[in-house]
């Protein structure tokens, strides 16, 4: 089988603490993978890794069958991956339909071009309030993102991230600080992403994440504890050993 990510004995350590040790991930075209564990099992840093946000020590990522270890984080969006993170990083001051043509931007050629001004270009404007539309935000995206709530901010952040095109898409606890409605909101949101896009979701709203989930990975201390699907691995005994309290 072809994958869309393969992680292949994975190490990262900083000083003498390992924080991924000998990870290994196979994600299928259109697969729908969760990623747990408990604070500091490694899941944030392993993402860094995937993205080349961080460098690993020794291991290989390989993003359509291709080793990436040593490309930047431009290029690999390039290849078809996108994601999101743990704290937001919009540009609050500008509008959201701005910050959704800035990630339209990254991969179109115009980009080269610096000298020419984003407001003439109708094209990319009228594709950022299509993905706007598609988060249910089109009648927000006049407004400046420090004008909105938390979860609809979160719902540009996945905005931004489909504006790539990918057919890989990491997503960062998601659902992280939203309130009960927000949270459902931004669920069904993701849900309803194309199977054409493979996603890879950390995330601990475990009745949220667990309707999502085809395959489920458990990290604890950097280490790959249990893995496989989803049923599984919520009955396996050192689940709910670790993550789960039972």
């Amino acid at each position: 089988m072809s994958y869309v990510l393969e992680v292949i004995n994975l190490k990262k350590s900083f000083g003498g603490i390992a924080v991924t040790q000998d990870v290994c991930l196979q994600v299928a075209p259109g697969e729908r993978r969760l990623i747990i564990g408990p604070n500091g099992a490694g899941k944030t840093t392993l993402f860094a890794q995937i993205t080349g946000d961080l460098k690993p020590d020794s291991g290989s990522v390989n993003i359509f069958g291709k080793n990436v270890i040593g490309l930047p984080v431009h290029a690999r969006a390039h290849m078809g991956m996108s994601r999101t993170y743990q704290i937001i990083t919009l540009f609050a001051q500008d509008t959201l339909a701005h910050n959704v043509v800035l990630s339209l931007l990254g991969i179109n050629p115009r980009k080269r071009n610096i000298f020419s001004p984003l407001r003439s270009n109708d094209e990319l404007y009228d594709q950022a309030i299509e993905l706007l539309d598609s988060v249910g935000l089109k009648h927000q995206a006049g407004r400046k993102v420090s004008e909105i709530s938390y979860g609809e901010q979160r719902r540009v952040e996945i905005a931004l991230a489909l504006a790539q095109k990918p057919e890989l898409l990491l997503l960062d606890e998601p659902l992280a600080g939203l309130s009960q409605d927000e949270r459902v909101m931004v669920s069904d949101l993701i849900n309803h992403i194309s199977k054409e896009v493979a996603i890879v979701m950390i995330e601990h709203d475990m009745e949220m994440a667990l309707a999502f989930a085809e395959k489920i990975m458990v990290l604890q201390y950097g280490k790959v504890i249990v893995d496989g699907d989803r049923d599984a691995v919520v009955n396996d005994p050192k689940t709910q050993e670790v993550y789960l309290g039972h």
